[in-house]
């Protein structure tokens, strides 16, 4: 999202001159008022590492920007108004500060900026959430009868923080370092940002049905193990998860070749696990406009469509991905075609004997079967292709 001068980084409207506001932003009343809790204080200090000191008036003017500035940037790291109580620290006038001077340097735009402080708030917010919810809840159940679960949170809490925050940092590192090297090798400019990728969207079938069928915490273990075993195969066959729904996903690898190996393993895998419904897969190739780890466009659409239509336990794929496969050798024109070639082998090696020299048949690894054209909504007709695995990978 592209914020002007006019725009808060939430979407609100702000005027291009602070002075005009009947009251001045910092003296709007709030009723999102930090905790008073002491443990959650005690917490917040220990993760922090540091006292609460200055409202936000006091932080953006300690860091020399104006409240305008600081509150975008707040809100755009997805935190609430919280008044003029007097809950922020040191390190949040460093981060002002960091953020502003790399406006100030010209090496971000404050647009830019802003969408910086928006990724990372996004992300590390569903990390945290996970982490509270699954992993710390988890390892903070009282081990013996009386102690509560206050007096087993702080020291964990303690003992884990520098672990934790040392792997952040290198799992973000390697990340970081993935990404900077696809883009380096983009063909061009352009294509940094409006790329051309395979786009594929798994979902598991009668899902809405499970949902009143089994309990929460079932259906919680449900989505967890399919979020987990599309990760892992995603990741393990050279593509990149974008983001998951629940019961489904949305992944992306830079070749066609590679798109159909994690969308038929990916069906293979679900069929073997008798707690899982079946599944479904729908991918296209084509351009993709990238923005905060999400991907966008019409080549986006065409996958989801495709999903919608795909017969349960199956990949349908558009024809520029069927293109695509043909073009790079992965699979033959038809398997028509494919027959003819082991035919002409066979016939050639017949005719000149054992010692003749042996001309390859090509070893396609996937084949494509045309599928009904139909109407898609939005998009007009499609030719859906059958991806299908074609001898030994």
């Amino acid at each position: 999202m592209t914020v002007d001068d006019t725009t808060s980084g939430d979407g609100a409207q702000q005027s291009p001159d602070p002075s005009v506001h009947s009251t001045p932003h910092h003296e709007v009343d709030h009723t999102a008022e930090p905790t008073d809790d002491p443990l959650a204080i005690r917490l917040e200090q220990l993760i922090l590492g540091a006292d609460r000191r200055y409202t936000p008036f006091q932080a953006a003017r300690t860091a020399g920007v104006s409240m305008d500035l600081a509150s975008r940037f707040w809100r755009a790291m997805g935190f609430a108004d919280i008044g003029q109580a007097k809950a922020l620290t040191e390190a949040d006038v460093l981060a002002l500060r960091r953020l502003s001077g790399l406006v100030e340097a010209g090496l971000l735009s404050e647009p830019m900026a802003i969408q910086v402080a928006r990724s990372t708030g996004q992300t590390t917010a569903r990390l945290a959430e996970w982490q509270i919810d699954s992993f710390l809840e988890g390892l903070t159940e009282p081990p013996e009868p009386g102690m509560t679960r206050t007096e087993v949170t702080y020291p964990l809490v303690e003992l884990l923080l520098p672990e934790l925050e040392e792997f952040l940092v290198y799992v973000w590192r390697r990340q970081l370092a993935a990404a900077t090297g696809r883009v380096v090798q983009a063909a061009d400019d352009d294509e940094m940002v409006d790329r051309r990728l395979a786009v594929g969207f798994a979902d598991l079938v009668g899902f809405t049905r499970l949902t009143r069928r089994l309990e929460e915490e079932e259906l919680g273990e449900l989505v967890e193990s399919f979020e987990t075993t599309c990760a892992d195969l995603v990741a393990a066959h050279g593509g990149r998860l974008i983001k998951t729904l629940g019961d489904e996903v949305l992944f992306a690898a830079d070749d066609a070749g590679t798109a159909a190996e994690i969308a038929l393993r990916l069906v293979e895998a679900m069929a073997v696990d008798e707690t899982m419904p079946a599944l479904r897969v729908g991918i296209a190739f084509g351009t993709v406009t990238t923005r905060m780890g999400d991907v966008f466009g019409t080549t986006v659409n065409l996958a989801s469509r495709l999903t919608s239509i795909a017969p349960k336990d199956a990949v349908l794929v558009d024809g520029a991905f069927a293109e695509e496969l043909t073009r790079t050798g992965d699979a033959p024109v038809s398997e028509a075609r494919a027959a003819e070639e082991a035919a002409a082998a066979a016939e050639r090696a017949q005719e000149e004997g054992p010692d003749a020299e042996v001309v390859p048949v090509p070893k396609y690894r996937y084949g494509l079967q045309p599928m009904w054209q139909r109407p898609v909504r939005g998009l007009g007709v499609v030719e859906p292709w059958l991806l299908a695995r074609r001898g030994t990978s």
